[in-house]
């Protein structure tokens, strides 16, 4: 029997793929060091799990498709807190950021429609693109320059009749760039001339390492008709777990539209909700603390990457990534070769190959993505392990043409 289509040509996630050979690695006894996935290591707040303990729950039963109102309002309220006001009718209650990037795009889009994105990108936006039968069209950032956003020429050249959308993700993962205000307005001004959607991913918001907070697509009022928020609590309060974010939106046709898939999955997760409840009530000191060690642990990883000769990465202004291009002609090869070859004193890495971050065929070839989600001296112990990584790496020659 044939498999569809859609089931070909969906990408394996760059970020989860290798994990057989880091299971393998471990069963023969090997230490792996995970940096390929964003798992935080800091503790869930214990708050959250006393809201689990209170609720003495009888029945798990469905919650309401949109969320459960107590934690609408939470949501409602955090969200004052950074200056937007949100009405219940502009607020969906989603399974993490996931779905809700999912929704986004449904609303949206229809088959064969586009949505320009600068690369490199969450790896998943692909995913979703891909199931709902929606072409990716990148634009190419670069690393030399922190991976700003393109000049709006070449943002505009990737605009053509079947495009619906624009996508950016900030603070963004993968490269830890936080936009500045200029790039969003540019953004904002391609999505009114072209009548875009611009669709922005902030899960990473509390993750942002200068004095300002990162901008949010809902500050600007001229876009109101057009513009999605998705987000999530999975990194902010390390409940990944707990799979609870939301859609924004003040076009509440889109959010009525949204709803209605809302209702075909039933309910998001309550137990998640609950615990929510009780993160959104943390005062500003829980995140400063946990954007402090964030800081420490990134500034730990640039300085080992700083003394590994060919290395080139810039300094991530937030979330807790890192893109770093690497001294080898495939860093997926490489990365197979930590997992299956390489130990210093009974221990190796796993980082995610750059490659997966990317639509356009052959770029990102030699770039992987450090997630810095451990405490810091096993962090330099990794980034030690990589460095005697690349001093003894030596690439399989390539076959002849016409051998095997």
């Amino acid at each position: 029997m044939d498999l569809s289509n859609r089931a070909r040509v969906a990408p394996p996630s760059p970020i989860r793929k290798l994990v057989p050979l880091a299971d393998r690695a471990k069963a023969a006894g090997a230490r792996v060091y995970h940096l390929n996935i964003g798992q935080p290591d800091i503790p869930t707040p214990p708050a959250m799990w006393e809201a689990l303990r209170r609720a003495n729950i009888e029945v798990l039963d469905y919650s309401p498709s949109g969320g459960i109102p107590a934690f609408v309002q939470a949501l409602q309220g955090y969200y004052r807190g950074h200056g937007h006001d949100l009405a219940r009718e502009e607020l969906i209650v989603t399974t993490a950021g996931s779905e809700a990037i999912l929704f986004a795009l449904a609303v949206v889009c229809d088959p064969g429609d586009e949505i320009v994105i600068p690369e490199p990108f969450y790896a998943n936006y692909n995913g979703y693109a891909t199931l709902l039968g929606v072409r990716v069209a990148p634009v190419a950032s670069l690393p030399e320059t922190g991976y700003a956003l393109p000049p709006r020429s070449e943002l505009e050249a990737r605009i053509g009749p079947r495009t619906r959308a624009i996508l950016l993700c900030n603070p963004c993962n993968p490269t830890g760039r936080v936009y500045t205000r200029e790039e969003f307005t540019t953004v904002v001004e391609l999505a009114r001339r072209h009548d875009l959607y611009f669709i922005a991913d902030e899960v990473y918001r509390e993750f942002c390492y200068a004095d300002e907070a990162p901008i949010s697509v809902l500050g600007f009022p001229e876009i109101a008709d057009r513009a999605i928020m998705v987000d999530s609590l999975s990194k902010r309060f390390s409940v990944c777990g707990a799979r609870v974010g939301c859609l924004a939106a003040r076009n509440r046709e889109l959010v009525a539209a949204a709803m209605k898939f809302a209702q075909a999955r039933l309910s998001p997760p309550t137990l998640g909700q609950l615990m929510g409840i009780a993160g959104l009530a943390l005062p500003p000191s829980y995140h400063e603390q946990v954007r402090e060690e964030y800081r420490r642990r990134r500034d730990a990883v640039l300085e080992e990457l700083g003394r590994m000769p060919g290395v080139v990465c810039r300094p991530p202004q937030g979330a807790f990534y890192v893109m770093a291009k690497l001294p080898v002609d495939d860093a997926e090869a490489f990365v197979r070769w930590l997992l299956d070859e390489f130990r210093l004193e009974g221990e190796t890495l796993m980082v995610a190959p750059g490659n997966g971050f990317y639509a356009t065929p052959g770029a990102g070839a030699s770039e992987v993505r450090i997630a810095y989600v451990l405490e810091v001296e096993k962090l330099r112990r990794a980034m030690r392990i990589l460095a005697a990584a690349l001093r003894a790496y030596r690439p399989a020659p390539a076959a002849a043409p016409g051998t095997r």
